[in-house]
């Protein structure tokens, strides 16, 4: 019978109580019966990192291992941080939790649970519980993804602070933050494209755009070149795709501002033609380009009118930056605009000498204007420029010859002779302006000597049978003033000498040029007398050493 089989031989009497299990599974013999469940229950409940699996099998000690790996688990994955646990870590629990489920096992194989259904239900225990270790790698998956976005959002805010500090300086002084700006939303775009912080970097680009073209939108055309030019660049650098619209967006501004800057510059420091020369090279075709010779024209047109204004060598300063300008320029329609500048510059030169003539100006006007005889010499005004230069450089020593122009034509009427006579042994070149104007030189004296200051006037020109050198002048009648230079022969010492006279009509004049010696202390000069006499009472003139 199926009761007598069962405990058949067990020494008890049918009604008898079963013994408890021994303590420990035995180390000899067949196993338990339901061993292959008890196996697979306890290496299942060690799996789910929660030690259940010895907790079954009584091996409290061993369960508390399995919670101390567990808890440090959890102690070093909390908080959830981008970089996840260490990998060494994730290694070494699954080894202690291969290990337990491997440990639990061989325990399960030779303990026996009392009944048949309880490794069953730890089997089902086991097999719901695993998805806690599943469900809580899913969850701090989770979380960490969440912190990683977080991460990815601090890095996108710092480089909108990066931005923001750059668009309070000046874009040469900001283009190191910019750079550092523009690297953290290229690093999330590329590194990072289907993170949350990538999807704002388009929008965060177009910001970037604002600040670093913010020059343009305030019609700050020079300042705007360079951070313009820096845009058009980020194409190559950053990506087409990325950019979208921004990327062809600075051509224009760019183009709008090279023509702003240039234009701006015309005639003045730096003449505009870096600015306009890019812009013709760079956007030929564009609407800005176009206008480039017509603005250039017009502020010819501008200056050559204002030559004859107030101030005429301004103005021809300004037309000579205009014609290199224009000169210069990869546009052969505007290098033809050279030529009406050129033209205007030699009317202001002219203009100019004249205004610093009139304006008591008269060593800039004699620079000015000898300046434009010699290099104008075709001019019709040469003459008349060299006549302004003489009665200038009279004029600066004696300002009463600068009181008038020179007149342009000669006048009419009776001429007087004027013979000046060189009684110095060194070159003389007389200056005279009035009526007319002009210069002579006169030879070095052979043979002549320096008189003491008492005896000039009554020796100079009247030795006998010496012949001095000589030059006539035939003068119309009118006030002139002489400038008396000497030249080779002559020490540093020798002064230049100016006087003035009235020429009158029925009179030959003559006038004698002698060095006299100056006192060695420069004391008790006489008072030199008017050089230019009249024949019938003849004077000298005479210069001090």
């Amino acid at each position: 019978m199926e009761s007598g089989d069962r405990f058949g031989g067990s020494g008890y009497g049918g009604d008898a109580a079963v013994p408890p299990p021994p303590p420990h599974a035995p180390t000899v013999g067949p196993p338990p019966p339901g061993a292959s469940l008890r196996v697979v229950a306890a290496a299942l409940l060690n799996l789910t990192g929660l030690g259940l699996g010895y907790a079954l099998l009584g091996r409290w000690g061993r369960a508390a291992v399995c919670w101390a790996a567990s808890g440090l688990l959890v102690w070093a994955a909390l908080p959830a941080d981008p970089d996840g646990v260490a990998g060494g870590v994730l290694a070494g629990y699954l080894l202690v939790l291969v290990a337990a489920a491997a440990d639990g096992a061989r325990i399960a194989r030779r303990s026996a649970l009392g009944g048949a259904w309880r490794p069953v239900a730890a089997i089902g225990l086991g097999v719901v519980l695993l998805a806690v270790p599943a469900g809580g790698a899913a969850v701090y998956g989770s979380a960490r993804e969440e912190a990683r976005e977080q991460m990815l959002l601090e890095r996108l805010a710092g480089g909108d602070e990066r931005v923001a500090a750059a668009a309070r300086q000046p874009y040469g002084s900001a283009k190191d933050e910019y750079a550092r700006a523009l690297g953290v939303y290229r690093a999330l775009a590329q590194d990072h494209p289907g993170s949350r912080a990538a999807k704002l970097v388009p929008d965060r680009l177009k910001a970037y755009y604002d600040a670093v073209s913010a020059p343009y939108a305030e019609k700050r055309h020079c300042e705007a070149v360079a951070p313009l030019t820096h845009l058009r660049t980020l194409p190559e650098a950053v990506g087409r795709e990325l950019l979208g619209d921004l990327a062809a967006w600075p051509d224009e501004p760019l183009a709008e501002s090279l023509y702003g800057c240039g234009v701006s510059r015309l005639g003045g420091v730096g003449g505009g033609g870096t600015e306009l020369g890019e812009l013709l090279r760079t956007f030929p075709d564009s609407a800005s380009a176009r206008q480039v010779g017509p603005a250039i024209e017009e502020r010819i047109t501008a200056q050559v009118a204002a030559v004859e204004g107030a101030d005429p060598c301004a103005a021809t300063g300004v037309l000579r930056g205009l014609g290199a300008t224009a000169s210069q320029l990869p546009d052969d329609s505007v290098k033809k605009l050279r030529a009406a500048a050129d033209q205007g510059v030699v009317d202001g030169v002219y203009a100019c000498g004249v205004d610093q003539f009139e304006d008591g100006e008269f060593g800039a006007a004699r620079t000015t204007l000898t300046d434009f005889a010699r290099t104008y010499k075709g001019d019709g005004r040469a003459r008349q420029a060299r006549n302004i230069a003489t009665a200038a450089e009279i004029a600066d020593d004696r300002p009463a010859a600068g009181k008038r122009l020179p007149p342009s034509k000669r006048p009419g009427g009776p001429r007087m002779e004027l013979v000046v006579s060189n009684d110095a042994p060194n070159t003389v070149e007389v200056l005279y302006t009035g009526p007319v104007t002009g210069t002579v030189s006169l030879k070095a004296c052979a043979g002549c000597e320096r008189y003491s200051a008492s005896e000039g006037s009554r020796r100079a020109c009247r030795a006998s049978g010496r012949e001095y050198p000589k030059a006539r002048l035939r003068l119309p009648a009118g006030e002139y003033h002489f400038l008396y230079k000497h030249g080779t022969g002559a020490t540093a010492r020798v002064d230049s000498y100016s006087s003035g006279t009235k020429v009158q009509p029925g009179y030959t004049y003559t006038s004698c040029t002698y060095v006299i010696e100056r006192s060695p202390f420069d004391l008790d000069l006489p008072q030199l007398p008017d050089p230019i006499r009249p024949a019938l009472s003849p004077g000298g003139a005479g210069s001090s050493r």
